[in-house]
């Protein structure tokens, strides 16, 4: 692994104009995974390039990013390489402390994109103050700011995208296209903290999957957050009762076809089934990205923050004690009408025009003017070229 990390080229001088920064380790790369598809269509016309901080991830990293990725563990190869290059926009996708380190170079764009769109209490952070500017979903990302951030200027300092991933979810189903009713359950992790637990796994999800299982007509595609269980080990038990369950279903029927998914592309599981499970977590809100039917668990634990102000305040809640009732569930947001009109309504206020393309030409439209800002900047202070 260190001749790996010693040897791999960096890129050739002045050639990278954006970085995508990511100080985290492997575990958390679903973070970044989910910008590798926007980020290779901005590369067309901007270079892009990966900066990672750990080593596990960026040899990870090395072997499925498509865009150019550079291992910098230490500040001076930080520096080094800042020096060397034309950056000009760097994002970032999550909070990690190491942020700071990049936040002192100046003469760029420090930019949060996030790693998703959600009504979690990380989606209010004051933070957000730290960029330069923030790309934000839509009018409720930008209500949600404004409700909570003191002295913040959302018009100068946020600009609205959409959901551009959404425009890239592809991949094929590992299971023929049949009459079951397909169910994504794509549950997050137990947190860790009171405020953050949010996690279904064991107050909801042992129970809705026996349920759906034992239908006969449904088929399961249980996704779990890869950190389920590093916490508390009942959750990571009760996550391996509801893996252990659907091997059971499988074996019993075959055709069945039930899916445990920990594949690290997210695509088909949230266009192509017909009804979502979720947690309060982006997952809400990728799936509402794609206008398809979707339940949220409210959270059993009593200190777990829930916004009141956004989708959560209407949307279509399970509870605990409704698990067991979950195919009716099911069938009622899959064919009522009321929920379809609440959640068409829904789709556009967080994410605007949904129409294929839409969010990618509002990403590419704000980097230019981004660019367009840079070059002036850059004039004035005698670093045009």
């Amino acid at each position: 692994m260190n001749a790996a990390l010693r040897t791999h080229p960096l890129p050739a001088p002045k050639s990278v104009q954006i970085a995508i920064y990511f100080a985290d380790d492997e575990v958390n790369l679903y973070q970044v995974r989910q910008w590798y598809a926007p980020m290779a269509e901005l590369a067309k016309t901007w270079p892009v390039t990966i900066i990672s901080r750990s080593p596990t991830a960026a040899l990870a990293l090395w072997d499925e990013a498509p865009v150019p990725v550079v291992y910098l563990r230490s500040v001076a190869s930080l520096e080094n390489f800042v020096d060397e290059q034309d950056l000009r926009i760097v994002f970032y996708i999550n909070q990690n402390a190491r942020n700071f380190q990049m936040f002192r170079y100046g003469e760029m764009w420090h930019v949060f994109i996030n790693h998703g769109e959600s009504d979690k209490m990380y989606m209010t952070t004051n933070q957000f103050k730290a960029y330069d500017y923030s790309l934000i979903a839509g009018e409720a990302a930008r209500d949600r700011l404004e409700r909570t951030l003191w002295n913040f200027d959302l018009d100068a300092r946020t600009r609205m995208i959409g959901r551009p991933q959404a425009d890239h979810l592809t991949g094929t189903p590992p299971y023929p296209s049949d009459d079951r009713t397909t169910v994504l359950y794509a549950p997050t992790w137990e947190g860790d903290r009171p405020a953050a637990a949010y996690g279904s796994v064991a107050s909801h999800g042992v129970r809705l999957v026996d349920g759906l299982l034992a239908t006969g007509r449904h088929r399961v595609i249980y996704r779990p957050h890869p950190r389920s269980g590093v916490v508390d080990h009942g959750y990571a038990r009760a996550n391996r009762s509801i893996i252990a369950a659907i091997a059971r279903a499988n074996a019993a029927d075959p055709s069945a076809q039930h899916v445990y998914d920990t594949s690290s592309a997210l695509g088909w599981q949230l266009a192509m089934t017909d009804v979502a499970i979720t947690d309060i977590s982006a997952m809400i809100y990728d799936r509402l990205a794609t206008g398809k039917p979707l339940l949220v668990t409210r959270p059993v634990a009593a200190g777990a923050e829930i916004d009141r102000g956004g989708y959560l305040e209407d949307a279509e809640w399970l509870e605990a004690a409704e698990s067991a009732d979950i195919v009716e569930l099911v069938d009622r947001v899959l064919y009522s009408d009321a929920a379809k009109q609440k959640l068409s309504w829904w789709v556009e206020r967080y994410f605007g025009d949904t129409s294929p393309g839409a969010a990618t030409a509002r990403l590419h439209a704000a980097v230019q003017d981004l660019m367009d800002e840079w070059d002036v900047h850059a004039g004035r202070n005698g670093k045009a070229e």
